[in-house]
């Protein structure tokens, strides 16, 4: 089954309606048609009258689109992540944070507020602390038994509950850093300038690029690992490149944008429901529709109570909760 134009442009047009009203809309209302302009000035050799002023144009570029691009990067690899281990596990309910890179990047994150670090040392601890997670994952897994599936995600159960406590225990004994450190767990998406975005680009593009070359390959999984194999496909191998890929993206995003949860589970179910099971489809449309999904999340969180902000990561609990519902319901007839 291949990708046809109909799905792809319908995402793509959800894609720009929910970027440009991520644009437009916040505190400082910009015109549509000044960003419009102020955007199409940014490609050569156009110039084009009737752009933003100097201050809108400063908190387009400086504040506006850095997050609304972090929340696509986001967005966008959580999907693609969360596809990436359903097809490997063979299950729909599996998604970025199966192996313990939550519960890692968490504890990385925790060990560096209660310590007082420089606020810059946050991401590179949340990264490493969720790269650790799934190193001990993959150690015990292959020590309890093997590389099956199975033993891989008890192994992530057993490592998450484990590193959980780690963090509840370094909590309570930090207890004036809990508002913070739970204000990270919820899930954020504060920019402060492009930094963030340049931080988590080479990941995101690495772990798309190796997931989107096994897509092919992910479809032969579906049919089990035993048929996989007579049909000349390593499934150990692949299982463990789209894996690696799928956590070093989710790494990177999590330590840029803390713990925000559904979108894995949510996007790519909804394209499965709507256009079937080959990853040559969802892969692609969970990149569009899971940056949407998050930027449009993003966009309810930073105005629904305003000139308050709600977590991003509350938000996608809200809207994927009752959906995850949903899954169970009828994973027993689609899988």
């Amino acid at each position: 089954m291949r990708l046809t134009a109909k799905p792809l442009l319908l995402s793509l047009a959800v894609l720009v309606v929910t970027v440009l009203l991520g644009l437009t809309i916040g505190p400082a209302g910009l015109p549509l048609r000044g960003v419009l302009v102020e955007i199409a000035n940014q490609v050569p050799f156009v110039d084009l009258d009737g752009g933003l002023d100097e201050r809108d144009a400063a908190v387009l570029w400086q504040l506006r689109a850095p997050r609304v691009v972090l929340a696509m990067l986001v967005g966008g690899m959580l999907a693609i992540a969360g596809a990436g281990y359903q097809g490997v596990f063979r299950n729909p309910l599996a998604d970025p944070y199966l192996l313990g890179v939550a519960a890692g990047a968490g504890l990385g994150a925790t060990f560096a507020i209660v310590s007082g670090s420089d606020r810059g040392l946050l991401p590179v601890t949340a990264f490493v602390g969720g790269l650790m997670g799934v190193a001990a994952t993959y150690v015990l897994g292959r020590s309890a038994g093997g590389r099956s599936a199975n033993s891989l995600i008890l192994a992530g159960v057993a490592v998450a509950a484990f590193f959980t406590a780690v963090q509840t225990y370094v909590n309570q004994r930090n207890s004036d850093s809990l508002r913070e450190v739970y204000g990270w767990i919820l899930g954020r998406l504060l920019t402060a300038g492009w930094g963030e975005v340049l931080t988590v680009l080479p990941y995101v593009a690495v772990a798309t690029i190796v997931i989107f070359g096994h897509r092919r390959l992910l479809d032969v999984l579906s049919v089990g690992q035993d048929e996989a194999g007579s049909l000349g496909v390593p499934a150990a191998r692949v299982r463990l490149l789209v894996v690696l890929a799928a956590t070093l993206g989710t790494a990177a995003a999590v330590a840029v944008s803390g713990l925000i949860g559904f979108v894995g589970i949510v996007v790519p179910h909804i394209i499965r429901m709507l256009t079937g099971t080959s990853y040559r489809i969802i892969l692609p449309l969970s990149a569009l529709l899971g940056a949407a999904f998050l930027v449009g999340a993003d966009l309810a969180a930073r105005t629904l109570i305003s000139p308050g902000e709600l977590p991003v990561g509350v938000l996608t609990a809200f809207i994927g909760a009752p959906f995850f519902t949903l899954v169970l319901r009828s994973s027993r007839r689609s899988w």
